[in-house]
């Protein structure tokens, strides 16, 4: 019998976890699998942001779609992540994880947290433009190659004829990535094996128990998000079937659970909108890497749920206007924060500064962060396909 690749995928998440429940922390010979999948993955999104969004924006023909097409990006991203943080933080006090909960904390991580930098809004959008885009290239840093492919593929659109020969190039390069991505593909079911065993196999139910209302409220709020805003989204602006949605992207939320990277996660999102979801290479390849970097609605729920229980862990009291001031550090925040494993505790630093709590409460869920970064960037890849179907939507850019 010869399964589909979400099928093998699914297969190969049981097995991982069966063998983490097991083996324990003996199974972590298996990381180096993981590893060998995320550097394959790792190998590719550069080249892939970098062509796919040149012919996306050169292919547009059109300066105002282009721009249209940004505004609408930008603000279904800001405005999901505000929501997103406002349930997080209901849920969060609903079930107040932060009550009666006993975790010891040493100074090694105190220390680690409270020496966690963050850079403030201002120098995010500085850093935007790079000054040398080879360097961006080399060093990975997506905002800045999102920049400069934008830049590249407006160009191409106004010069015209004579840069045809350019767009071509690029055009056939990311068809080169395609075929590079489904290839690799086919290592995913042992990549997560490689990722997911050794995690289960190192924390176990015996740590995860004491912050299991944490890790729930997590849960539910990631489960209601995207229950009732994206389901809404699509349904709308999309015209497509909620269940039809989940399904089609499917695939990918299955990876951005194992690696917990919404960039590692990328070229099966870009795979699955376009071939599962009828979304454009146009709009995909633009909303796309766009969402990797800014949208966090995973990521949010997160704080609120961190900030609550931080909170309560050391008998605070959150005041209306601290609250503001989460919601509105998260949204400003997600603008910059990278999208790959651990970048939720960077941004929780910024967040739990605003309202002048203890840094050292990082350190208290340090510990099942990994888990929880699974949970929270799956949500985010999940956003991101349904902020192309809802800009796809709005474009006439869906295949029915």
């Amino acid at each position: 019998m010869k399964f589909n690749l979400i099928t093998q995928i699914f297969i190969a998440f049981i097995v991982a976890i069966a063998l983490g429940i097991i083996f324990g922390d003996s199974i972590s010979i298996l990381a180096p699998l993981g590893d060998l999948f995320l550097r394959l993955i790792k190998f590719i999104i550069t080249p892939l942001i970098l062509s796919t969004l040149v012919v996306g924006v050169a292919s547009s023909g059109d300066p105002k779609q282009l721009g249209r097409m940004g505004l609408k990006t930008v603000f279904y991203y800001l405005l999901t992540t505000a929501v997103a943080i406002i349930i997080g933080l209901s849920v969060a006090f609903l079930i107040s994880p932060g009550e009666g909960v006993d975790v010891s904390v040493n100074e090694s991580e105190q220390a680690a947290a409270a020496d966690t930098e963050s850079q403030s809004v201002v120098e995010t959008f500085l850093n935007i433009i790079p000054e040398n885009p080879f360097d961006a290239l080399a060093s990975g840093n997506i905002l800045q190659i999102i920049f400069f492919a934008i830049f590249i593929g407006l160009a191409i659109t106004f010069v015209g004829k004579k840069a045809q020969p350019v767009y071509e190039f690029f055009d056939g390069f990311a068809e080169i990535m395609y075929k590079i991505t489904a290839i690799i593909m086919y290592t995913a079911p042992i990549g997560i094996i490689g990722l997911v065993a050794p995690v289960i196999g190192e924390y176990g139910l015996s740590v995860l128990l004491p912050l299991i209302k944490v890790i729930l409220a997590v849960v539910i709020a990631c489960l209601v998000h995207a229950g009732i805003v994206y389901s809404s989204a699509v349904k709308i602006y999309g015209k497509i079937n909620p269940i039809k949605f989940f399904k089609g992207i499917s695939p990918a939320a299955l990876v951005a659970f194992s690696t917990a990277s919404s960039a590692g996660t990328l070229p099966v999102t870009l795979k699955n909108t376009q071939e599962n979801l009828g979304v454009s290479t146009k709009v995909s390849s633009f909303v796309l890497p766009l969402g990797a970097t800014i949208n966090m609605d995973g990521t949010a729920i997160y704080q609120g749920v961190a900030v609550v229980f931080i909170a309560q862990f050391y008998g605070l009291d959150l005041s209306f206007l601290q609250l503001l001031t989460v919601v509105l550090t998260t949204v400003l925040a997600s603008i910059g924060t990278a999208g790959v494993p651990g970048a939720g505790l960077i941004m929780l630093t910024m967040v739990l500064s605003s309202v002048n709590m203890p840094l050292e409460g990082i350190a208290l869920i340090a510990g099942v962060d990994r888990i929880l970064d699974m949970f929270r960037t799956t949500l985010n890849v999940v956003g991101d396909a349904s902020a192309t179907v809802v800009v796809g939507g709005s474009e006439k850019e869906l295949k029915k």
